[in-house]
């Protein structure tokens, strides 16, 4: 079973392998910043989980969510949410993940978000691009 320490450091991995994603240590927190904007804020503080992220799409749903509220310093004003989990096993680690994505899109420049794209098409699977070889000596039938 996964501690909280261990899906602190998930989100973190997830949140460095975007284009332009480097972490400082402002206020003597974690943050994850691209082109010098934070886009996660995130650590263990008081035995909880802590991240905030700015959701400008989903903050409504996410603020009705247990152990989620607005951010303060008037971030929340701007879609900025914080969630604060004690458990790991209730750690809803997919749905933090989404919320990064959304944050870092939110935050990052457009030639950036471009390039998270291109990297992901590329590495998609191309559909019908492998076709099994033709039996030898075999012509296509055709239509008359």
């Amino acid at each position: 079973m996964a501690t909280l320490a261990e899906h602190e450091e998930t989100l973190r991995q997830a949140a460095l392998a975007y284009p332009g994603a480097f972490e400082e240590f402002p206020w003597a927190e974690r943050v994850v910043k691209v082109n010098g904007k934070i886009f996660v804020f995130l650590g263990i503080l008081e035995r909880n989980l802590r991240v905030t992220v700015k959701l400008p799409a989903s903050s409504g749903m996410a603020l009705s969510l247990p152990g989620v509220e607005p951010t303060g310093y008037g971030l929340g004003k701007a879609g900025w949410v914080t969630a604060r989990f004690a458990r790991a096993t209730s750690t809803p680690l997919p749905m933090l993940l989404e919320w990064l994505e959304e944050s870092y899109r939110a935050v990052a420049p457009r030639a950036r978000v471009k390039e998270l794209e291109a990297r992901r098409l590329a590495a998609a699977p191309k559909v019908g691009a492998a076709r099994p070889p033709r039996a030898a000596g075999k012509e296509p039938t055709r239509r008359r």
